[in-house]
């Protein structure tokens, strides 16, 4: 599942974005308000965990915004502050869920399980890929069980293609991914990673297209 974890605590951040990639999920971190108006336009997330105080464009500026695009994503509010009236405005600006802080991770995986669960979304830690399975968890590809010997940045790269599967992913949605937010690495970094895994997946039918100054899309024989 694709969370996108908009907190701009950086260390508190990270704890949740830590948390939910050890369990096999795929997470985006932003920590400005407009930043993450920008990115969930563009390119959307299975759950937002979103923190009420940001800087740019707080945290219910974010999520009205949302909602007018007509964009239903499930939405967790985090806040420090626990005043019924806070929270009743955020549920009224479109909020699924409300978590105020300081909170145990237990609990947020709890909620976030429940809201899958309403949403009919699937929280699985295993993706099939043809003969392969993805296991989200030990961000490993196994073959019959068998775990491939495939390095760390590649399976990122898969990771972020597995996502977005049957769609155009772009060299910097690649690059955010592999090698974080705001990093300053170029565009021409990711080609190689890509290059290794096409081969690596070619014989199971599993197969890296390029679309020229576009990016790269995953297609699985049979899928």
């Amino acid at each position: 599942m694709r969370i996108a974890v908009i907190e701009d605590n950086e260390a508190l951040a990270h704890g949740i974005a830590s948390r939910l990639r050890d369990r096999g999920h795929a997470v985006d971190l932003l920590h400005d308000g407009a930043d993450a108006d920008a990115f969930l336009s563009q390119e959307g997330a299975d759950i937002v965990v979103l923190d009420i105080n940001l800087p740019g464009m707080d945290g219910l500026g974010v999520l009205r915004a949302l909602r007018r695009r007509g964009d239903s994503t499930p939405v967790i509010l985090l806040t420090a502050r626990s005043e019924t009236a806070e929270r009743v405005t955020g549920l009224d600006a479109g909020a699924d869920d409300y978590l105020t802080k300081p909170f145990e991770m237990d609990e947020l995986e709890a909620r976030l399980r429940a809201m899958a669960r309403r949403k009919n979304l699937e929280f699985a830690a295993r993706d099939s890929l043809g003969a392969l399975i993805f296991d989200r968890t030990s961000r490993q590809l196994l073959n019959q069980e068998q775990p491939l010997d495939i390095p760390r940045k590649e399976i990122a790269t898969l990771e972020c293609l597995l996502e977005r599967r049957g769609r155009i992913v772009s060299k910097t949605q690649l690059i955010t991914h592999v090698y974080g937010t705001g990093s300053d690495a170029e565009d021409s970094a990711i080609e190689p990673h890509v290059s290794r895994l096409r081969k690596r997946l070619e014989p199971y039918g599993i197969r890296i297209k390029t679309a020229r100054g576009l990016g790269y899309m995953l297609e699985v024989d049979g899928a």
